[in-house]
């Protein structure tokens, strides 16, 4: 028998009910969870779980007022009202931890299906370019923008790339993000891709967040393929994507198809290659002008295409009825002052629509998915139902893990957050300046 002692404690106003084997902790490795008098659980799906919210979905999400939550272990157990938890069979059940969440609310922890989070250097003189005028194109022209971090990322050691990134990583967690895919793409040479890659390993095996890896050796064109950057190409595809693939480095593959980096044919050639050895594609599409990167991404079967700027009819015809999850950056159109992609019409049009944060150091320096879910409401015109659909739920379906994480649902993965005292789930997009998470649970745990 263990010998289970009780200790009662508060922080930030929550209070916790902590069961423990006196002579050791560590001995206790089944653990049930208890949040009770939840204000309001959001976002809960209460019948068969969905991969994606579409159309007219996006304005649906089921809430539970003055709720419990149970966790078991990793995943979720249960949810319900506090009224019916003590006829439940669950009231009877021995809890290790207990947290009374009166006043707050309890969300899906955020997931962000694409970041850029892996990287050296910080450019904040290129930012003093765009405040005088210079453009994105005109910076990366002349050997700025992502050749910068190139630079900095291949006189960098794994090491010092791995701690950078866990900082940020728990930057991110401290913000409600639970899931994050995270790319490649600043080595543009064999070697600095594969350390990228392997630092992406090292997070994986790390860190309590659900994340995936995204090989970008196609992100942006070393000078010295300036000119006959198909030579570039088949590098990428000949050296790059076999030794990523031997090593088991990278989830997906992804190319920058846009105006002034890799042309559709350019991207069809290393989505293909990229298909032969079990990755699956993505793409950065329409930044920069209508690419034809929203029509070959389809054509491949992409999982996602991101960023979508610049976006016409034909190309949210070409996404109707596909697989393919349109993601939109509104923090990168934001920092450079791009045009805002169609987010009203795409949805009015029967498509679904992810948004997920683009962090990194040239084009959108913020991982914080709650200002994405404001911008979301604020700019993109998008109710907070469609907005927490399109950070939550949508960007999980863009990251392959939709069937784990994104809602609360019996059997995913208890990945939430508490908020501080708020008044509803409005609150949340509507006051964008501040960190409205008090508590973060991953895989069943309060980090």
């Amino acid at each position: 028998m263990l010998k289970i002692s009780l200790l009662k404690y508060s922080q930030n106003n929550c209070y916790y009910s902590v069961l423990f084997n006196a002579e050791n902790k560590e001995d206790i490795d089944y653990m049930l969870t208890l949040v009770k008098n939840i204000k309001q659980l959001v976002q809960v799906e209460s019948g068969r779980p969905k991969l994606r919210a579409q159309g007219k979905e996006m304005a649906q999400m089921e809430i539970v007022k003055d709720a419990y939550l149970i966790i078991e272990d990793e995943k979720i157990k249960a949810f319900g009202k506090m009224e019916e938890f003590g006829k439940s069979q669950f009231s009877n059940l021995n809890f290790q931890l207990t947290v009374d969440a009166t006043g707050r609310l309890v969300f899906p922890s955020f997931c962000d299906s694409h970041t850029h989070l892996v990287y050296a250097n910080s450019r904040e003189l290129e930012f003093v370019d765009k405040i005088r005028g210079l453009s994105y194109e005109e910076i990366a022209k002349r050997g700025g923008g992502i050749l910068n971090s190139a630079k900095a990322t291949a006189a960098a050691s794994e090491d010092e790339l791995y701690e950078l990134a866990q900082q940020r990583l728990d930057e991110a967690m401290r913000l409600g993000t639970g899931a994050i895919e995270i790319k490649s793409g600043y080595g543009l040479s064999t070697e600095s891709e594969l350390k990228l890659l392997r630092v992406i390993r090292r997070l994986k095996e790390n860190s309590p967040m659900t994340i995936k890896s995204n090989f970008l050796g196609a992100h942006g064109i070393p000078m010295e393929y300036r000119g006959h950057q198909e030579d570039y190409v088949d590098l990428v595809i000949n050296e790059m994507i076999p030794r990523v693939a031997a090593e088991g480095l990278a989830d997906f593959i992804d190319v920058f198809c846009d105006k002034g980096f890799f042309t559709v044919e350019d991207t069809a050639r290393i989505l293909e290659a990229g298909i032969k050895y079990g990755m699956r594609p993505k793409i950065h599409a329409n930044e920069m002008a209508v690419s034809g990167g929203v029509q070959v991404g389809v054509k491949y079967n992409a999982i996602s295409v991101d960023h979508l700027e610049q976006m016409g009819d034909a190309e949210i015809e070409c996404l109707k009825g596909t697989d393919t999850m349109p993601t939109i950056l509104p923090g990168c159109a934001f920092f450079l002052n791009l045009p805002l992609s169609p987010a009203r019409q795409m949805i009015e049009a029967g498509l679904p629509v992810a948004m997920a944060s683009d962090y990194n150091p040239g084009t959108s320096p913020s991982n914080n998915m709650q200002l994405v879910l404001s911008m979301a409401c604020i700019r993109y015109r998008l109710t907070p139902e469609e907005a927490f659909n399109a950070t939550t739920l949508n960007t999980a379906y863009a990251m392959g893990v939709s069937n784990e994480v994104g809602t609360i649902a019996v059997g995913k993965r208890a990945n939430f957050y508490i908020t501080k005292p708020i008044s509803s789930l409005e609150y949340m997009p509507y006051s964008f300046g501040e960190n409205k998470v008090e508590s973060v649970f991953l895989n069943g745990k309060r980090i």
